[in-house]
């Protein structure tokens, strides 16, 4: 083992030298902020789900001046706790259903703090050779239990909307690259137009990925859907080589799966690209009672899924797959003579960041803990939660507006005011916490499970208090 080599400290005395390395106060700040997150994370349960008027005022401390002189990082991190812990929403509790954002496993944090503290630059395998194979095998991970194809490109990304837009960008790529257009050397002023078909229940950050990528409003053609969400194959357009199709996987009010298998097949035959939008939804593979749902998705171009949403990572986590390396490359590949290009992984040639943190520790620490049968019942409880929850609400007389087939619940009371007044009393109870939605041009109130920590017991509370803001509505 190579000895470490002597600091220069010229520019230093010996007393400030020694000060400079000793290490009690770090270790004492560390300790304390572990400390204080660990009691964060114990009193979830005894907390109002969201902060009340009073917590959230108390946030104007936070607005002070900038100090002239330094402050001492144990008061500054008592400040953080003290005003900043009470005001957050206690979505990594069991009793939060308003989004789909999942809570965070204890492994993950853990992971988290521990890869922040090695603070590597994760694009490069020279700059990074644990994280970079940590994330290599995550990859490898992630592809064996999504069941897609195992020798597709994984990219680490923020989230669904930065995997989709990589995606795209790859899709955009390959497409114009077989009608022998270069869009990375010749742009896109002359290159031939690409059409894109959605559904009418796309998510809107699809949309919004679309606009980043220089397509318009004019370029999208949306097809109608069934009851539940799902894009109804006849209703849509004819497909080609200039076509790319984005399908969802997991409906963000319904739940329900587009039939990828038709779609994805008519795709094939025409030369469409077909991405597939699995946000939380792409999870259901991971399942062996609900991986039926994703019957055919394996045969689209290129995917993406949240890690911070059913997996239950911390933020920011998410992958973008895709079937085409040479897509990759061409959109991300980076050509710089202090840049490596050999056999190891090189992240910053699969993303679009080429600094960005090691996303992949907290992908491998999870799957490393959960392992495949984990995961599933991860999945399997929260769908079986969903189920409770609609049996429960159409028992004290709501009416549920969808098929139960995943973790989403839609429901609504008799009329639009009624909803609106029970949605006031279940948000305002502190003890759970859920939002309206639209569905079918209804108010309605959605309900989605997908924290880790959410349990029968955490359940029945919630739902109680949903029943009795119905009943004293009728």
């Amino acid at each position: 083992m190579n000895p470490r080599p002597e600091k220069q400290m010229n520019s230093l005395t010996n007393t400030e030298a020694d000060e400079a390395h000793d290490q009690q106060p770090v270790r004492a700040l560390f300790q304390l902020s572990c400390e204080l997150a660990s009691r964060y994370t114990e009193e979830l349960d005894a907390r109002e789900v969201v902060p009340g008027a009073e917590v959230l005022a108390g946030l104007t401390e936070f607005h002070g001046p900038l100090p002239l002189e330094g402050t001492n990082p144990e008061q500054v991190i008592r400040q953080l706790d003290r005003v900043g812990s009470p005001a957050t929403v206690a979505s990594t509790g069991g009793r939060y259903f308003g989004f789909v954002v999942g809570g965070a496993l204890p492994v993950a944090i853990a992971a988290h703090w521990l890869a922040t503290a090695w603070d590597q630059n994760a694009g490069s395998w020279a700059l990074a050779p644990g994280a970079v194979e940590l994330e290599t095998v995550a990859a490898h991970w992630m592809l064996e239990i999504l069941d897609l194809p195992r020798d597709a490109v994984v990219g680490f990304v923020t989230g669904s909307t930065m995997g989709t837009f990589s995606a795209l960008a790859c899709a955009r790529s390959a497409l114009l690259a077989r009608l022998n257009y270069n869009v990375r050397r010749r742009g896109l002023a002359g290159a031939p137009r690409l059409s894109i078909v959605v559904s009418d229940e796309i998510h809107p950050t699809n949309l919004s990925t679309l606009g980043y990528l220089g397509f318009g409003l004019d370029d999208i053609q949306h097809c109608p859907t069934d009851e539940q969400g799902r894009i109804i194959p006849k209703e849509m357009p004819e497909l080609g080589p200039k076509t790319i199709v984005i399908l969802q996987a997991g409906n963000i009010n319904s739940g329900s799966f587009d039939p990828f298998e038709e779609v994805c097949r008519k795709a094939k035959a025409s030369g469409a690209w077909v991405h597939v939008d699995g946000a939380f939804g792409l999870w259901a593979r991971a399942s062996t009672s609900k991986r039926h749902l994703t019957r055919g998705i394996e045969q689209a171009d290129s995917w993406s899924v949240d890690g911070h949403k059913w997996l239950n990572l911390p933020y920011d986590s998410a992958i973008y797959v895709c079937r085409e390396p040479e897509a990759v490359q061409d959109v991300f590949g980076i050509d710089a003579t202090y840049l490596m290009r050999n056999a190891q992984r090189q992240p910053n040639n699969l993303v679009p960041e080429l600094s960005r943190r090691s996303r992949g520790v907290e992908f491998w620490a999870a799957l490393k803990t959960l392992g495949k049968r984990g995961v599933e019942d991860l999945v399997d409880r929260n769908c079986a939660h969903a189920r409770r929850f609609a049996q429960g609400l159409e028992a004290a007389g709501y009416e549920v507006l969808n098929d139960v087939v995943l973790n989403q619940v839609v429901f609504a009371c008799q009329d639009e005011a009624s909803t609106q007044a029970a949605l006031s009393k279940i948000q305002s109870s502190g003890v759970t916490w859920l939002g309206p939605t639209t569905w079918k041009e209804r108010l309605c109130m959605r309900i989605s499970v997908s924290s880790w920590a959410t349990t029968q017991d955490d359940v029945e509370q919630a739902l109680s208090v949903m029943q009795q803001a119905f009943q004293r509505e009728v």
